[in-house]
């Protein structure tokens, strides 16, 4: 199983903060079923800038580290980086990662309360340069919790988006958990993962996430996400359906 968002590297960002703790973290992705991990530690947050190089410099040093211990997880680099309007610009610097370096796969992290009005312009300005982005935890934005259907129109014009495993497993609330759902019913998410900070309150769930995802979808479902990890981190295409408006759900015969 491949997760393609973490935040395992030690000391970098609100993740792991030291690298005892990312060795701990590695051995639960392991017991999850996880052979390879993405580290996207936080990048133009407001509290946290990590920079392509430095990132690239610290996963090859935790790399280093697991294998001295035995542990079979292969970590690679990756960023999450939160919309700005410099994003573009800081990509010709070269300070913006691509998961797992050479794909064209960009992390895009909205603010917790809102969805910027420049966000259509950027994410299509993205594409432009040759970029896919990746719209990270959705189902957790407020405004994207209040109306799902912002999301089908950056879906409809070539974003695509990925799901928490703990949104789907309930450990987000009520509201994270039922968008995630109305997310996938309506094609609008193509990939699963973890964004694990720790071994406690923020913990991987994976595989909590896909056997509800099998037990309410079927195993093919399992394997769209499954598979969508692999192209991300080959920088192949993504498999994909035609994304559709999230419908409202009658209550007592009423809209």
């Amino acid at each position: 199983m491949i997760d393609i968002h973490s935040h395992i590297l030690p000391g970098v960002d609100d993740g792991a903060q030291t690298m005892e703790e990312s060795i701990e973290m590695a051995k639960a992705a392991v017991e999850e079923g996880i052979t390879t991990i993405v580290a996207t530690p936080h990048h133009r947050n407001g509290e946290f800038d990590n920079y392509k190089h430095d990132i690239i410099i610290q996963v090859n040093e935790l790399n280093r580290v697991l294998k001295e211990k035995g542990i079979d997880l292969t970590v690679l680099p990756g960023q999450e980086t939160r919309i700005n309007d410099a994003l573009i610009k800081d990509i010709h610097k070269d300070e913006v990662l691509a998961l797992n370096v050479d794909s064209t796969y960009v992390f895009v992290e909205f603010p917790h309360d809102h969805v910027p009005q420049y966000a259509s312009n950027l994410l299509f300005n993205l594409q432009v340069e040759g970029y896919q982005p990746i719209i990270v935890h959705p189902e957790r934005n407020l405004k994207i919790q209040e109306n799902p259907n912002i999301l089908y129109s950056f879906v409809k014009h070539g974003a695509f988006s990925q799901v928490t495993a703990g949104s789907i497993a309930g450990k987000f609330g009520k509201t994270a958990e039922k968008v995630s759902h109305q997310m996938i019913e309506a094609n609008l998410t193509h990939l699963i993962a973890s964004d694990a900070h720790d071994q406690k309150g923020r913990a991987f769930n994976m595989k909590k996430a896909y056997s509800k995802i099998e037990k309410q979808y079927g195993l093919s479902y399992v394997y769209f996400f499954q598979e969508n990890a692999e192209y991300v981190i080959a920088g192949d295409t993504l498999a994909s359906d035609t994304p559709q408006h999230v419908k409202k759900k009658k209550v007592f015969g009423l809209f």
